[in-house]
């Protein structure tokens, strides 16, 4: 059991580093990260702080040194060097959950292998392969890279075989998975939280809208049946056991017109949908995170409000500025980065609220966030 007064080590220095390491201090934890960026959002609040990539030996060494525990804060690092940190040092969560998740091809091999449902997919090395495979996934479907890719980058939604090289730039970075669409009518995600001893809770789930393929808010409770929360959670458990999870997974679902679920990726660290946690319910997902990688009992989550949690992106900040002292019942959170820049993530707002329809109907009046 890690104990207050020692270290956590922190693998990226964005929001969720920061929110981690937020939650860490307030235990008494002292804070190590690397990053490349000097001043990153997490850098800010950290005790010690590393700039250098992620692959670089020297300072994984440094990190290692200087570290009593080790997590990470998004799953696009270098895993042969988590790999090798992982020999070295307590890293709970261990590298072959980033290799997974790292890699499209597979983490759908993973959900399958766990018992949960996916959607229909084939996977291509070439163009080529792709075209001789692509008449037995038919068509809508969606070509995305295997590595790399998010917030709707790295991948085109093809409606025909006519519009198939549309996709071909794609295998210039990796090798592809094409996915068949799902008619959905809702996305949700569940985020599970494991220790080491297997002791595992679920935060309340959440239903997600997108705007540009980026996270625009998420509603909590997901205003689906209870029969479909409960299933998802099941799902989520599954493919947390099967992983052998420590720490944070993010299970990105789709619910279909007759409630039945299928997955869409997963996410091995605290998410964007679960940051309403930290108002809403009696223990964050950064807190629970902590408290997972450092060996202690986790806690039961427990929502205290119906919540509305809006992404303040780049083009948002400054309407967000000027409309504050009008609304003293929003929780505002931003992130500490330098540049706001248009489409980028740069804090969000949370709504604790017994009347979900009027509040989002609030959100949208306030003119904040107009495309």
């Amino acid at each position: 059991m890690i104990l207050p007064g020692q270290t956590i080590g922190i693998i990226g220095g964005g929001q969720l580093g920061r929110m981690m390491g937020l939650a860490a201090k307030e235990a008494g934890f002292r804070i190590a990260v690397l990053d490349p960026t000097n001043d990153s959002p997490c850098g800010q609040i950290a005790d010690i702080e590393i700039i250098a990539p992620y692959d670089d030996e020297q300072a994984l060494a440094e990190l290692r040194e200087v570290s009593d525990v080790i997590t990470f804060e998004f799953e696009n690092i270098d895993y042969e060097g988590l790999k090798q940190l992982s020999e070295q040092a307590y890293v709970p969560q261990g590298a072959e959950l980033v290799r997974i998740t790292q890699n499209r091809m597979y983490e759908k091999a993973a959900i399958r292998a766990a018992g949960a449902p996916v959607a229909p997919y084939i996977t291509a090395d070439t163009y080529k392969e792709l075209v001789d495979k692509i008449d037995g996934l038919g068509f809508p479907c969606i070509v995305k890279t295997a590595f790399g890719g998010y917030d709707g980058k790295g991948q085109v939604k093809l409606e025909s075989k006519e519009q198939l090289e549309e996709a071909q730039s794609l295998f210039e970075h990796s090798s592809c998975i094409a996915e068949a669409f799902v008619p959905f009518e809702k996305e949700i995600s569940v985020i599970i939280q494991r220790n080491p001893a297997g002791q595992s809770f679920c935060l309340p789930i959440a239903e997600n809208i997108h705007r540009h393929h980026i996270l625009h808010e998420s509603i909590v409770p997901a205003r689906v049946e209870d029969s479909v929360l409960q299933r998802a959670e099941r799902e989520a458990v599954k493919i947390a056991s099967y992983l052998g999870l420590v720490g944070t997974l993010a299970v990105e679902m789709f619910v279909l017109e007759n409630g039945s679920i299928v997955i869409n990726e997963l996410a091995p660290r605290p998410h964007n949908s679960g940051h309403y946690s930290i108002e809403a319910c009696n223990i964050s997902q950064f807190h629970q995170h902590i408290r997972a990688v450092c060996g202690w009992p986790l806690r039961e989550p427990k929502l205290w409000e119906s919540t509305i949690m809006v992404n303040v992106l780049g083009e948002h900040v400054e309407p967000l500025n000027q409309h504050i002292a009008n609304y003293p019942d929003w929780s505002v959170h931003l992130y500490g980065k330098a540049e706001a820049k248009e489409k980028r993530k740069m804090g969000h707002v949370t709504i604790m609220t017994n009347d979900l329809e009027e509040t989002l109907q609030e959100i949208e009046q306030s003119g904040i966030w107009e495309d």
